[in-house]
């Protein structure tokens, strides 16, 4: 008998050791994820890469002046390659992952005030977003953007 209640106890205290260790770290919601300042480290133009930071041979080397800064959800601080800094909102959608940088003031040329991106990957030190328009001032290209934090 006594080793019939030693078997359950044990068994009970396995169970219960293995459902409270499976929570294990559950990844941060990305609108937490992606709430920090993040500047360029490689940016491409229709598929030609334009600037690497650290680079001495860049296309475009005016993207060290590109920030995104989402460090104070819902406000969007944009500076843009050209050095030109808009101010707005900014939101996230889990699937598919996208940012959108709505209200933005002044209103970049040729956007109506929103600029959304689509979402490739995002770490703790790294975003990579693709915009989902063409951008005027880069000769109508569509930009890849690989960013970083710090």
């Amino acid at each position: 008998m006594r080793k019939n209640a030693f078997l359950s106890f044990v068994s009970v205290v396995a169970i219960t050791g293995v459902l409270l260790g499976c929570g294990g770290d559950k990844t941060p919601p990305l609108s937490e994820r992606i709430a920090k300042a993040w500047t360029a480290r490689v940016v491409t133009e229709n598929n030609t890469t334009v600037y690497t930071r650290g680079g001495t041979s860049n296309v475009r080397p005016t993207y060290s002046n590109f920030k995104l800064d989402l460090s104070s959800s819902p406000t969007a601080r944009y500076t843009a390659f050209d050095g030109n800094t808009f101010v707005g909102q900014y939101s996230v959608q889990d699937n598919p992952q996208t940012l959108t940088l709505t209200n933005l003031q002044p209103s970049p040329t040729g956007v109506n005030g929103t600029i959304s991106f689509t979402i490739t990957s995002i770490s703790d030190t790294e975003l990579v977003l693709t915009r989902n328009s063409a951008d005027q001032k880069t000769g109508n290209s569509t930009n890849v953007y690989t960013l970083s934090n710090p």
